[in-house]
Order: structure tokens, then sequence, then C-alpha cells
């Protein structure tokens, strides 16, 4: 699998903070590291908590990334699906899906009214 670009790994980490900032005040800081094809997110929560949160998949854009949630009853990461229904989505999507499991608010997988059109949904 080939490495993350360094231009998209700026992109993702700048989406990824800047939606920890506007929806998950419970994060003080979120990490990124990077191995191979793929981006592995992890948060230190305000009282000291560090958490594993999930795994992106880089699938050759910026924008559409592969989801994997992690398992901490397992230590490892697990192909899921996003509250969509899709296997692949927005950073933004995939950070809020891990968070809502992991910081207890389910509210963060409804689908965001910015994104949707009331005659068509």
């Amino acid at each position: 699998m080939a490495k993350i670009p360094d231009s998209t790994q700026t992109s993702l980490r700048q989406k990824l903070l800047a939606r920890a900032t506007e929806r998950w005040p419970q994060i003080q800081t979120l990490h990124t590291r990077y191995r191979a094809g793929f981006a592995y997110i992890d948060a230190t929560l305000t009282h000291g908590e560090e958490l594993k949160l999930c795994r992106l998949r880089y699938a050759g854009s910026a924008s559409q990334w592969g989801f994997a949630i992690y398992r901490a009853s397992h230590n490892d990461y697990q192909q899921a699906a996003l509250p969509g229904g899709w296997p692949s989505g927005t950073p933004e999507e995939a950070l809020d899906t891990a968070c809502g499991l992991y910081l207890g608010d389910p509210t963060a997988w409804l689908p965001d009214p910015r994104r949707t059109n009331g005659d068509t949904h």
C-alpha cells in the first residue's frame, strides 16, 4: 500500500483538528500517526485519558477514507460502516462516529442538517 502524500497528511490533520474543536470539547489533543496507506487517530481527553479512536484507509482522495473502528476489547481495528451505511466517508464523519461511541454521544451519528436538503430527505 502506497504512502499517504505529505500534503494529504496535512489536509487530513487540519480537517480532523477543525472538527474536534467544533464538535468535541472533551478532546484536548488529537494525534495522527501514519503507516503505509493508513492514518491512525488517537485523542487525549481534557482529564488526561488517552483513547485510540479509529483507523482511516487512504484510497487516493483526501476527502474520502475507508473507516475502521478501534476495538479496545481486542486491541485491534475492525472495518466498519459509517452511520450512513457506507464503509468510507469524510474524515469528519469518521471522527464523529468514533467519538460518538467512545465519548458516549450517539447524536453524532445523526445526519448533519447542513448536508441534507429538506425536500429530498
